[in-house]
């Protein structure tokens, strides 16, 4: 009898190598001694390793805003997540099959992530456009919606029906058609469909969306095992379940126990969520995970959340805010984020940070880029988000370094009280 072979196993030469797998190198011990759920790690892929705690920019539409590969690769990048919604829309997931996957498509050699779409499907159908309602204040109610906007997008139990914010187009998305779109945009990492509720919706929505979560999570494992089957000559792909439940205990580790025991690869934490809540939220979600699975943390990318998700047990993060605030001449140093174009940097001959190993700070000063930015130049773009996105690439390297060496708490309160010092 001959017997299929593993998919998550390639066979290089007489070498078989597991091209996803994830091992643990070190714990994070509390101020007490005690080990928190913090940890550095390995995340192996088929197009190469990740090392976590790690930072990953978000190129949505199979690009990072204003950079080359080679650009977003010098800033320490280690990968990089595409967005399913957009790349279906735009140029649709079948092209992006037919030219090899999304990371040949982009000229990207490192590992891929793509999120499910579901974010995008429930934000911009209901006209938030990057965000879900964040503000928990007001009437809790279960049809919120932008003002001023039109509803885009319809929730049942079987799926997500919605107009194109390009051409009003109707589509559907299901549990297997995400998992359908994510096979065929072939990244390293993909992510089960899920409901993303905002802070308005009632409890009992909330208890609603995440029963339907996580049938909906059991319905992608049955399509991604399909596919995975069908596709073999394809490099496996890990799947993501996404744990939801907004701000309440009970939900959230509901929610994690169940979907941890599904088969899933690793896990994402989604959802809308108030910022002084996300390590208490973070932390009820990780107690609950199986600890050797990966946790990504879906849309967090400021240097004070990357401590507080870091010392929960987050692995991996991904985030526009580096790129887009860039592009609008908000830059990152040390001693605070500030405006490019502000008056007191025309004759300033610095780098931004003095001490980045960016290409921005080792070429050009901040009177140039001052200029750029004033002349409406488009390298003004690709020089900010070079430094902003390796400053972050950055920060989180050296987070992991200081678990290594055991100083996380000393580096973390050095870092935030000088990046913050002028908020204070």
């Amino acid at each position: 009898m001959v017997v299929a072979p593993d998919p998550r196993v390639i066979t290089d030469h007489c070498n078989d190598v597991e091209v996803f797998d994830f091992q643990i190198s070190n714990s994070l011990s509390g101020s007490d001694g005690r080990l928190t759920l913090g940890r550095t790690g390995t995340i192996t892929t088929p197009h190469g390793a990740i090392e976590t705690p790690a930072f990953i920019p978000v190129g949505t539409k199979a690009t990072l805003k204003a950079l080359t590969p080679a650009d977003l690769a010098s800033t320490g990048s280690q990968a990089v997540l595409a967005n399913a919604y957009h790349l279906y829309l735009q140029p649709g997931s079948e092209l992006i099959d037919q030219m090899g996957g999304v990371g040949r498509f982009m000229g990207w050699e490192g590992p891929t992530f793509t999120d499910s779409g579901g974010f995008q499907v429930m934000s911009l159908g209901v006209g938030f456009k990057k965000v879900i309602a964040m503000d928990a204040k007001g009437v809790a109610n279960d049809d919120v919606i932008a003002k001023g906007k039109d509803r885009l997008a319809h929730v049942d139990d079987d799926g997500v029906t919605f107009k194109s914010h390009l051409d009003g187009s109707m589509h559907r998305f299901t549990p297997e058609v995400s998992m359908q779109v994510q096979h065929q945009i072939g990244a390293d990492i993909i992510f089960a469909f899920d409901e993303c509720t905002t802070l308005m919706n009632t409890r009992a929505y909330q208890e609603q969306s995440v029963a339907r979560t996580a049938e909906w999570a059991r319905r992608c494992i049955t399509e991604h095992q399909r596919l995975t089957e069908q596709r073999v000559n394809h490099p496996y792909q890990g799947l993501f379940g996404v744990i939801q439940g907004a701000q309440y205990e009970d939900l959230r580790r509901s929610a994690a126990r169940d979907l941890g025991a599904l088969d899933f690869d690793g896990f994402g934490i989604g959802g809308a969520l108030e910022k002084e809540n996300l390590g208490r939220i973070v932390s009820w979600v990780n107690q609950e995970l199986p600890r050797d699975k990966p946790r990504h943390l879906l849309g967090i990318g400021e240097p004070d959340d990357l401590f507080v998700a870091i010392e929960q047990g987050v692995d991996t993060f991904d985030c526009v805010t580096p790129s887009r605030v860039a592009r609008n001449a908000s830059l990152f140093a040390d001693n605070g984020r500030f405006n490019i174009t502000s008056s007191v940097n025309r004759w300033n001959d610095n780098p931004v940070q003095p001490d980045c190993d960016c290409y921005t700070c080792a070429n050009f000063t901040r009177a140039y880029l001052h200029h750029l930015f004033k002349a409406k130049e488009m390298l003004a773009s690709t020089l900010a988000t070079i430094h902003n996105v390796r400053f972050i690439v950055r920060l989180v390297d050296r987070i992991r370094d200081s678990i290594s060496q055991g100083n996380f708490y000393e580096f973390r309160d050095d870092f935030l009280g000088q990046f913050y010092a002028a908020r204070d």
